[in-house]
């Protein structure tokens, strides 16, 4: 069931949105060679519990164990829910960072992906594509247009570059749960689906691979990784969409402005 937020619940979103939009602004810093993916997973609980927040993943129900960490921190090849561990970061490799967090009982979910150090032209261009992807997305999860709408502004771009468009994860309804109705995937028919409706309030997270979109799941029941061990990018902010216009809730709105520059 979809549950529509009122304007003030929205406010409280976007609230717990910019406390989540400067833990990855510090985490984002952290990021270097020779950093540990474990560093920045206690880097973030600490920052998040410092501000009287939860980390969301924390504990989350998983196929065989609860996720035990506060980050996903997802490698090279790895898609999505990758646990932080001790192995230095290494120039050239690229990192996927997923971090969800409440306060006062409303959610908010955000990811980026990033360079460790100086990367090759091919990742870069990954990257930018995704993000691309997403604001290209964002621009068309307005009320009335449909949620293939939004999942075909993914594919289109991915697609027109050449690169896989991941089909076993998706984005999904937020608000005061971390995953509620609906889903968001990010291929699809434009012009089909769940029509957008006044209070919607939604994750949107395309996930691209530079070779094929299949993946596999590792053993650990999380860690899900491209079958062909392609480069893969994640980019992912909470929205909501309003009559006035679909919104960012984890990140500032001059900041939105700056990103939405240049995109057709």
């Amino acid at each position: 069931m979809i549950t529509l937020k009122n304007s003030m619940q929205i406010e409280k979103m976007r609230v717990a949105g910019k406390m989540l939009y400067d833990v990855l602004g510090e985490l984002r810093a952290a990021i270097r060679p020779g950093v540990t993916t474990l560093h920045l997973d206690s880097l973030a609980h600490k920052l998040i519990t410092s501000m009287g927040a939860q980390p969301t993943f924390l504990g989350v129900k998983g196929l065989y164990t609860p996720y035990p960490y506060t980050l996903c921190c997802s490698v090279d090849d790895m898609i999505v829910h990758g646990f932080p561990n001790d192995q230095p970061l290494k120039e050239g490799q690229i990192l996927s960072i997923d971090c969800g967090l409440m306060y006062q009982g409303w959610q908010s979910d955000s990811a980026f992906t990033v360079g460790i150090g100086e990367i090759d032209d091919a990742k870069r261009q990954l990257i930018e594509v995704t993000e691309q992807c997403f604001w290209r997305a964002f621009k068309v999860a307005c009320v009335g247009n449909r949620l293939g709408d939004i999942a075909n502004a993914v594919q289109t771009h991915a697609e027109a570059h050449g690169y896989g468009v991941i089909r076993d994860m998706c984005g999904h309804g937020i608000g005061r749960e971390m995953h509620e109705d609906p889903s968001v995937p990010n291929f699809g028919r434009a012009g089909h689906g769940l029509k957008l409706r006044h209070g919607m309030t939604i994750a949107i997270e395309p996930m691209i691979a530079m070779g094929d979109w299949h993946g596999t799941l590792d053993s650990n029941g999380w860690g899900f990784r491209t079958a062909d061990h392609s480069a893969c990018s994640h980019y992912e902010h909470t929205i909501a969409i309003l009559d006035e216009g679909p919104q960012v809730l984890s990140m500032p709105e001059a900041e939105v402005q700056k990103a939405l520059e240049g995109v057709s």
